[in-house]
């Protein structure tokens, strides 16, 4: 038995469980000195609140994408909602510092269950072209609204109903996506009967965690330091033998195959430059706003929502331009954009203003970025059978994940070794992130294919339904 897709509501389904997601990134950061108070964590733990989300999100992309093409990516859609939305209401009801962690790893692997499903299924039911092209506009407009809204609603919930509603926000979110995911995305055909590649995924999940831990703890322990350099050191080891159990099993976690393609592998290099400038910008800039210009928290949350607003610019921009072109037709100049804003960015200065200072450049590199973002999904999808659009998504996931812990992990060292006041640390760091999105545009240009590609099948119409 089968029935017709309904493009419309998939998006829909996908759009709020992607913000949900990049909400979460967001919103819990401005109310860690509420959170420290209210549950009386020790300072030096305090970070993990963030870490912890990041470590498991980042550390489970790659089995959670695989996992969808073979055991359904509606079915891993809606369990990761139902155990996104419980561990959202452990954490909002927790009583001691270790419930809240637990809480943070448990979204982590439920937000990596949901993500690389949510696009697989847009790759999937999108026919490469115009409509695909619309559909991942829609997609990055949400996901770049979820973190700058995220930052704006930690501040409000924080300040008006307590910090535990940055966690308790999310169950609302999580109940919409249920309802439209069933309503809308049709049920998963029969399971592969092709088995999870175990050992492949061990390797995987513990190499690509040790190396986000590695890097993100660079905040206590220096980059020279032997806890450090022995984590990295471990995570490498393991990410080479994933490498070297992917070459000889029949049925591996990631065909390395797929990076052959030009159009997976210069996408997943962009976005990991691309996502290394971003986080940086997002985190110096909020500090300057907070720590030099002497703005709130709520407010510093609202002042992002310009760059929402850029975002949305460049991305309906994208969507026009990528409807008959190359993806790097609007990658290249939205890459070079976003240097340009960053740079401006970096003349920032302890008399500066809001307006000079903050909204001048963030609309120029929230035009940039929004000029990215459905391009570059567009362009790791690109040529990739149905059976492997999760693994691909998973792959863009996690370059992006890595891309902005390893950016603003160095990125941070670079402003802490600057001599001189904050303000100088932030706008050498800027200038940094400036050169990562050159890098990209360059990247852009002389990996990805100038020709657009045919598709050589049409999307399914037509699915099947599980009866019985």
């Amino acid at each position: 038995m089968y029935k017709k897709l309904r493009p419309g509501l998939v998006l829909a389904a996908v759009a709020v469980a992607q913000f949900m997601v990049a909400l979460d990134m967001a919103v819990v950061n401005v109310a860690l000195p509420a959170i420290r108070t209210s549950l009386g964590f020790d300072p030096v733990d305090l970070s993990w609140v963030v870490h912890m989300y990041a470590l498991t999100f980042g550390g489970f992309l790659l089995l959670g994408g695989r996992a969808g093409d073979l055991y359904g990516r509606r079915r891993l859609f809606l369990l990761g909602l139902v155990a996104f939305g419980l561990s959202s209401l452990l954490g909002g009801l927790a009583q001691a510092p270790w419930q809240l962690i637990a809480a943070r790893a448990a979204q982590g692997v439920a937000a990596a269950a949901v993500a690389p499903a949510a696009l697989a299924m847009l790759a999937t039911t999108f026919t490469e072209g115009p409509a695909r092209v619309r559909a991942l506009g829609v997609w990055s407009a949400v996901n770049a609204a979820g973190g700058a809204l995220g930052v704006l609603a930690g501040g409000l919930l924080t300040e008006y109903a307590g910090w535990r509603w940055v966690m308790l926000i999310n169950i609302p979110i999580v109940l919409g996506a249920l309802v439209l995911g069933v309503a809308a995305v049709p049920a998963d055909g029969p399971r592969s009967r092709e088995r999870l590649d175990v050992l492949g995924a061990v390797f995987a999940t513990s190499g690509t965690g040790l190396l986000v831990l590695g890097v993100v703890r660079t905040d206590r322990h220096g980059w020279g330091s032997a806890t450090t350099l022995g984590t990295l050191a471990l995570a490498v080891a393991l990410l080479a033998a994933f490498v070297l159990v992917e070459r000889r099993t029949k049925a591996p976690l990631v065909r390395l195959g797929l990076f052959r393609s030009r159009w997976v592998s210069g996408a997943n290099v962009f976005v990991f430059l691309a996502a290394a400038g971003q986080f940086a910008a997002f985190y110096f800039v909020s500090l300057y706003m907070q720590q030099v210009l002497g703005m709130s928290a709520a407010a510093t949350g609202a002042a992002f929502l310009p760059f929402s607003l850029g975002v949305i610019v460049g991305t309906v921009a994208a969507t026009r331009l990528g409807a008959s072109r190359s993806p790097r037709v609007s990658l290249i100049p939205g890459a070079l954009l976003a240097a340009v804003g960053m740079a401006w960015f970096s003349r920032i200065s302890p008399d500066g203003g809001f307006v000079a200072d903050v909204l001048g450049p963030s609309t120029i590199t929230s035009i940039g970025l929004g000029l990215c973002l459905a391009p570059v999904a567009a362009a790791a999808t690109t040529g990739v059978a149905p059976g492997e659009a999760g693994t691909a998504s998973g792959i863009l996931n996690s370059a992006r994940q890595l891309g902005g812990a390893i950016g603003l992990a160095s990125l941070a060292t670079v402003a802490a070794h600057t001599s001189g006041s904050l303000n100088d640390g932030y706008a050498n760091a800027l200038v940094v992130a400036a050169g990562l999105y050159v890098i990209a545009a360059v990247v852009a240009a002389v990996v990805l294919p100038r020709t657009k590609h045919v598709p050589d099948r049409p999307a399914a119409e037509l699915v099947p339904v599980e009866t019985g």
